[in-house]
């Protein structure tokens, strides 16, 4: 018959559990303390680095951006704040704040043209318009980063992927599967009509003409009725390839 462990051997192995648990949260506490010393060091680092290269991180949008990669990889948002230590060393936050008002002016000006629904590229075109003296300083990744930051509205604006292009919708609208799947055909001409989109998407007459009908109610497209083979044309400003001519005052 096997013998149950005694008072003291219960003891032992409870002592012995402990140790070990103590152990265990010395080792994760030398660990913690050692990435946090190891942080600590890489944003000194980093601190070192925007000093020395602030004009570039301010004037090269291609520098900017791979500093804002290192910056993420330890942790720090520039853009957090457009007040303390990095918004007065590069100025930075007052950058985006400032893209991000423009922007906002942008997409209200040229609403009625494309529904709210402008290609990333475009509204890259008209910010380096409206910045005459600065054309050449602002990029995509500029953009993308101020429009992660206009979120905090709550209006509506987000950049949305229809096939190969970036798209940033500044209001409200759901566009469900359907929708994009036009939106992607559309971008070979700028333009479908009913019969490409049953033809190409092998979807009934009615399902077509409702996605189409949505998104002329929702201002996303434009018609155009006056060729020979009768078929009406429904052309999106948001990825034709003609850009919008509505001219943004600076």
């Amino acid at each position: 018959m096997r013998r149950r462990p005694g008072i003291g051997g219960l003891q032992t192995h409870a002592a012995a559990r402990d140790q070990f648990r103590l152990l265990g949260e010395n080792v994760a506490k030398i660990r913690t303390d050692l990435m946090k010393e190891q942080l600590a060091t890489f944003r000194s680092q980093l601190e070192d680095f925007a000093r020395k290269h602030k004009n570039d991180i301010r004037k090269n949008p291609a520098f900017r951006s791979q500093f804002h990669e290192m910056c993420a990889k330890v942790g720090v948002d520039p853009l957090a704040s457009n007040k303390g230590f990095w918004a007065e060393l590069l100025g930075i936050g007052d950058f985006y704040y400032e893209l991000g008002v423009q922007i906002v002016d942008i997409c209200l000006a040229t609403r009625a043209h494309n529904g709210g629904l402008i290609n990333l590229q475009e509204l890259c075109h008209l910010l380096r318009q409206r910045r005459k003296s600065d054309r050449g300083v602002v990029s995509e990744d500029d953009c993308l980063r101020a429009i992660s930051k206009l979120k905090v509205l709550g209006s509506g604006f987000e950049v949305i992927s229809v096939g190969k292009r970036k798209l940033v919708r500044s209001v409200p609208t759901e566009l469900n599967k359907d929708h994009n799947e036009i939106l992607e055909l559309a971008q070979a001409q700028g333009f479908v009509t009913v019969f490409e989109v049953e033809r190409r998407l092998s979807w009934s007459s009615g399902r077509a003409i409702d996605a189409l009908d949505t998104l002329l109610d929702e201002g996303l497209a434009m018609i155009d009725d006056g060729h020979r083979d009768g078929r009406r044309r429904y052309w999106f400003p948001c990825v034709s390839t003609i850009s919008s001519s509505i001219a943004v005052d600076s």
